[in-house]
């Protein structure tokens, strides 16, 4: 199945080198540019591709806006953004990721992660790459303040789920990590989002730094 994906990024020469890369593959295939939020927004609701890839900084509306405006709360049917930002940064994508982004990868991250970015993004496996993810949201969690408190509703083998997708463990690794079946971490994967409120993966992810038991 060949994954359809729109590329919104500001610069014309950007927007070629993403094209190039992701249509090299096989799998992918570059439906439409945008050069701006708006456009990005328009032609994303008009053609609904598989995978957005968004960068945080563009005329009109930024990538966060564009974020909400596709795949935030209220959204019906919303799409897979995954938004490309740098170290520099970092507000910028802990803002996307409450507005509904399911990845992000940096600018500099080299073909191979974008690729894997956007294919774990169609197959709704957000956390493409544990160094990125865990290096980003370490340096989120050290300029949030302390939670308030630790009260949740999670049982303890939830939270050992919570802590394995934190560092951007896939199902299939937090399965063989914890000894239990694939459809089990599904399972506990989709009742931690109920119980928690949260959208997917990335959503844990950022809730187990927030409230420090990512690294407990």
């Amino acid at each position: 199945m060949t994954i359809k994906v729109l590329v919104a990024d500001d610069q014309a020469m950007v927007r070629g080198g993403l094209r190039l890369i992701l249509e090299d593959q096989p799998d992918i295939d570059v439906v439409a540019e945008a050069s701006d939020g708006a456009e990005a927004v328009e032609a994303a609701r008009r053609l609904r591709p598989d995978v957005c890839l968004v960068d945080v900084r563009m005329p009109k509306l930024d990538g966060i806006e564009v974020t909400r405006a596709l795949a935030g709360p209220g959204v019906p049917d919303p799409l897979r953004v995954v938004v490309v930002t740098t170290f520099d940064l970092d507000e910028y994508v802990y803002g996307a990721l409450r507005a509904g982004a399911t990845g992000f990868v940096l600018k500099d991250c080299g073909p191979a992660l974008l690729v894997e970015a956007v294919r774990a993004a169609h197959q709704g496996d957000a956390l493409v790459s544990p160094s990125v993810t865990l290096r980003l949201l370490r340096h989120l969690t050290a300029r949030m303040p302390a939670p308030g408190g630790t009260d949740h509703p999670l049982s303890n083998r939830e939270l050992e789920v919570v802590r394995a997708v934190a560092r951007g463990r896939t199902n299939q690794e937090i399965a063989a990590e914890l000894f239990i079946s694939l459809s089990t971490v599904k399972s506990h994967v989709a009742g931690i989002q109920a119980k928690l409120g949260l959208r997917n993966r990335v959503e844990i992810a950022a809730w187990a730094w927030e409230n420090r038991i990512a690294g407990s």
